[in-house]
C-alpha cells in the first residue's frame, strides 16, 4: 500500500493501548495537517484476515472521532520495532502505545515502544497516563547539544496546542551527591542552573511569542522531577542520549523510568543523523 509522506505512522497490535496511541495520534495529525498510517505487523497467515480487521476497526474509529483526518491502514510483515523504525525514514511522527499484549508476532508495545524511541529517525511519542490531560508542555532541559531540537519541539508541540510551556532542568549531578551543599557552592550551582536554562529558551521565546513559559530547576533525581511535573500536562519532551543534568537521558535509567512511570504521552526527540 502507497503511504503519504510525512504522516503520522502508529503501531498497532489489537491492545486498547494501542488504540488509545492511535487516537492521540489522529488528534496530532489534525495538528500537524498530516495523514496517519496504522500498521500492524503479523508474520502468521492463519491470522492475516485477524490483523485486516484489527487496524481497520482502529481506523474507523480514528475516522469517527477525526473526520477530517486521511488515513490508512497496513498489515506488514517482520520485527515491529525494526518494521516501524523502516516507516520512521518518511514519517513526521511515530506513535506508539505504553503497553502491549502479543497478539501477533511480538507484544508491539513495552519493550518495542522503547526500541522504536531509540532508533527511529523521526520524533517517537509514546502515549501513556492521561492523554486527554490539558495542561502545558513539560520539557526536560540539559546541556547536550540533542536538547535545543528537544526544546525546539516543544516549542512547537505547545504553540499547536494553544499551551504553556514548562522547562524543568534538574541541577547537574544532584542526584549523585550525598548531603547538601555548602551554602555559597549550593547558590552557585543554583544561579549557573538558572542561567543556562534562560539561555537555553531564549531564541525559542522569541519565535514562539504566543508560547508562555516557566521555569523549574530542582534538586531532585531527573525522573521524579519530570514525573511530577508531567502530573497533569498534556506532553513530556525529553532528548535522545542526553548528557549534564540528564546523564544518559536515552536509553539509561532515566529515559526508562521517565517512559515507564510518566503520567502523559512522552515524545523522544533525537538529533538528525
Amino acid at each position: 500500500m502507497t503511504r503519504a509522506k510525512q504522516s503520522v505512522v502508529v503501531g498497532v497490535d489489537g491492545s486498547q493501548s494501542s488504540a488509545q496511541a492511535a487516537l492521540w495520534a489522529a488528534a496530532e495529525a489534525v495538528r500537524l495537517g498530516v495523514p496517519v498510517h496504522l500498521v500492524v505487523v503479523n508474520d502468521d497467515p492463519a491470522r492475516e484476515g485477524f490483523a485486516k480487521q484489527v487496524v481497520r476497526d482502529v481506523a474507523e474509529r480514528c475516522h469517527r472521532e477525526r473526520p477530517e483526518v486521511a488515513i490508512t491502514d497496513e498489515v506488514a510483515t517482520g520485527h515491529p520495532a525494526e518494521e516501524l523504525v523502516r516507516r520512521s525514514d518518511s514519517a513526521q511522527l511515530v506513535v506508539v502505545g505504553s503497553r502491549g499484549h502479543g497478539m501477533f508476532r511480538d507484544a508491539l508495545l513495552g519493550a518495542i515502544s522503547i526500541s522504536v524511541a531509540a532508533h527511529a529517525r523521526c520524533p517517537v511519542v509514546v502515549v501513556r497516563g492521561d492523554a486527554a490531560a490539558s495542561g502545558p508542555v513539560v520539557v526536560g532541559v540539559d546541556n547536550s547539544a540533542v536538547n535545543r531540537i528537544a526544546v525546539h519541539y516543544a516549542f512547537g508541540a505547545a504553540s499547536r496546542r494553544h499551551a504553556g510551556l514548562l522547562a524543568v532542568q534538574a541541577l547537574p549531578d544532584a542526584y549523585f551527591t550525598a548531603g547538601t551543599y555548602p551554602v555559597p557552592d549550593r547558590q552557585e550551582i543554583q544561579n549557573r542552573a538558572e542561567l543556562h536554562l534562560s539561555e537555553q529558551l531564549s531564541g525559542w521565546c522569541a519565535d514562539y511569542p504566543d508560547v508562555t513559559v516557566r521555569r523549574e530547576v530542582a534538586n531532585e533525581h531527573p525522573v521524579a522531577t519530570l514525573c511530577e511535573a508531567a502530573r497533569r500536562a498534556q506532553l513530556l519532551v525529553v532528548g535522545h542520549r542526553g548528557r549534564g543534568g540528564f546523564a544518559g537521558l536515552l536509553l539509561g535509567s532515566v529515559a526508562n523510568g521517565v517512559l515507564h512511570h510518566a503520567p502523559c504521552p512522552v515524545a523522544v526527540v533525537r538529533s538528525p543523523g
